[in-house]
């Protein structure tokens, strides 16, 4: 007789302290990281802030809490509408009066007074509708023709959308996460060498068809090559972290962030946050991202329910490998990708659907045969 899942009603509280901690730190981080550009744009240094609590977190924690409460069977049921309303948003970024452009992309859309980043709304409604996609062809997932060329068929359209923004980070992001997720269902292992093959082919041309991305790969091999230049930001971002020694300047205390690295409370809010925290708030910081991982696997792979299962390994696989490459980039592990820090970096509707996202998973790790 098969065991049936054990309904805790509880989330996993370890899992929910978690989170709160990172928004907890993310808050803190982004208060000193958009202080200056704050002041000098606004003559407030909290706007940024601000900004972010009324329009991320406050919106993010609602739709959070519906998340939560939701029943899994609900989710599942509207994947297929989600994901489409995603497409029918990433369209809308390239028409005229909806597309917004920043920094040489565009990813946002305009509708009256909101502002939208579809890019971010593909991660979690793609990794919702392959699971549903996944559990309910757990018969054809080992066959090439009805398994695996349908999935890169699918993956393939999201990415061309994203690609062409572009939002090459968000792509390998999202192929990464699907392929985790492709395995966890039962894909072959040699189907799955064949995606990665695939994608390391599509990398390669995605790089040699932009000379800024040719560019990174430089200033990652050789950072002292124009530090002025190509270099110039991995290395104020090193000088940043390199100055926080163990215990960090303090909070507020950055100079870096007075105009020395650029997108100082976007993709290198992470420097900011190792100058003023030090290496002993860096630990801690990448230490809560892992302990993230572990308990949403260990929701999700726990939860005989194969929807919920393969949704949580789905979720965590974004998020932590989001971190991590961001982290990397920061660091001159990699190359730098232009991906923001979840929990940390400004941005109303990344921080609103990593907190829908966490709220799933709560939900999820309701559901355990502990």
């Amino acid at each position: 007789m098969t065991q049936r899942t054990y309904i805790s009603k509880k989330p996993d509280y370890i899992l929910l302290f978690t989170i709160l901690a990172l928004l907890a730190i993310g808050f803190v981080a982004l208060s000193s990281a958009s202080a200056v550009p704050s002041r000098e744009k606004f003559n407030d240094p909290y706007y940024y802030l601000k900004h972010q609590l009324i329009f991320g977190f406050s919106a993010g924690l609602f739709l959070g809490y519906l998340a939560y409460r939701i029943r899994l069977k609900t989710f599942e049921k509207l994947a297929l509408p989600i994901l489409l309303l995603t497409f029918f948003l990433l369209i809308l970024v390239f028409l005229p009066n909806f597309g917004y452009t920043h920094g040489g992309a565009k990813r946002w859309v305009i509708l009256g007074p909101i502002s939208l980043q579809p890019s971010e709304i593909a991660k979690f409604s793609y990794i919702l509708f392959l699971a549903s996609w996944f559990k309910n062809r757990k018969n054809e997932i080992k066959s090439f023709l009805e398994g695996t060329f349908p999935f890169l068929l699918m993956t393939g359209f999201l990415a061309g959308l994203l690609i062409l923004q572009p939002a090459v980070g968000t792509t390998g992001i999202l192929l990464i996460s699907a392929m985790i997720m492709y395995f966890i269902a039962g894909g072959k292992i040699f189907h799955i060498a064949y995606c990665l093959v695939l994608g390391i082919l599509l990398l390669g041309i995605l790089i040699k068809i932009a000379p800024y991305r040719i560019e990174r790969i430089q200033a990652f091999l050789n950072p002292g090559a124009d530090p002025l230049g190509i270099s110039y930001q991995i290395n104020q971002c090193l000088i940043a972290i390199g100055s926080g020694g163990i215990g960090g300047v303090g909070l507020g205390n950055s100079g870096q962030r007075y105009h020395f690295i650029p997108e100082p409370m976007g993709d290198s809010v992470f420097a900011i946050y190792a100058e003023e925290m030090g290496y002993i708030g860096s630990v801690f910081l990448i230490g809560l991202f892992i302990l993230f991982a572990w308990r949403g696997l260990k929701a999700g792979l726990n939860c005989e329910n194969k929807f919920a299962k393969i949704t949580a390994v789905g979720i965590v696989s974004w998020i932590t490998l989001q971190a991590f490459i961001n982290i990397a980039g920061i660091s001159k592990l990699l190359p730098l990708t232009g991906v923001p820090l979840p929990f940390i970096s400004y941005g109303g509707s990344a921080l609103a659907i990593t907190l829908i996202a966490s709220g799933l998973l709560l939900n999820i790790s309701k559901h355990t045969n502990d």
